[in-house]
């Protein structure tokens, strides 16, 4: 099996990225590789990159993009105004998954949380995401908060 390497994400990454997002049937976000949208992935990849608080990763297998995933960092007033990790838009490209690429991005965030001396890491899963949720669980998350969402556009 080929090494995972996972970085920052690239302007040149955006293309696979989207095309990952795309595959993806469950979720519902409505992204789409046809071409009059990548202006708004590219403005979004343009936000992300120029926030210090907000990272894009890529795990990339020889060359190619298989996986990725996002950090932010929030900081509050609760928890002694400690500093935390969300953990979002993790994907695995389809005909990947099951190859502990998941695991990799997942155990990437940490080491990146701990080493930040961050207070927690935290992630919210789609609720008909099972198999996801059994992934998480394994990887010492625990099931603590129910969320709430309210669509704008």
């Amino acid at each position: 099996m080929n090494e995972i390497t996972i970085r920052e994400a690239r302007s040149a990454d955006i293309a696979a990225l989207v095309a990952i997002f795309a595959a993806d049937e469950l979720g519902g976000h409505g992204d789409t590789t046809t071409p009059e949208a990548f202006g708004d992935y590219l403005k979004a990849f343009d936000r992300i990159v120029s926030s210090r608080d907000q990272t894009l990763y890529v795990a990339e297998r020889d060359g190619q993009a298989v996986g990725t995933f996002q950090t932010m960092i929030v900081t509050s007033l609760v928890g002694r105004g400690s500093s935390s990790m969300i953990i979002e838009a993790v994907q695995t490209r389809s005909d990947m998954r099951g190859q502990g690429i998941g695991s990799q991005m997942i155990e990437f965030a940490i080491a990146e949380a701990k080493r930040r001396g961050l207070r927690l890491v935290q992630l919210t899963s789609n609720a008909g995401r099972k198999d996801a949720h059994r992934f998480y669980e394994r990887l010492g998350f625990k099931q603590s908060h129910l969320g709430f969402k309210m669509a704008l556009k």
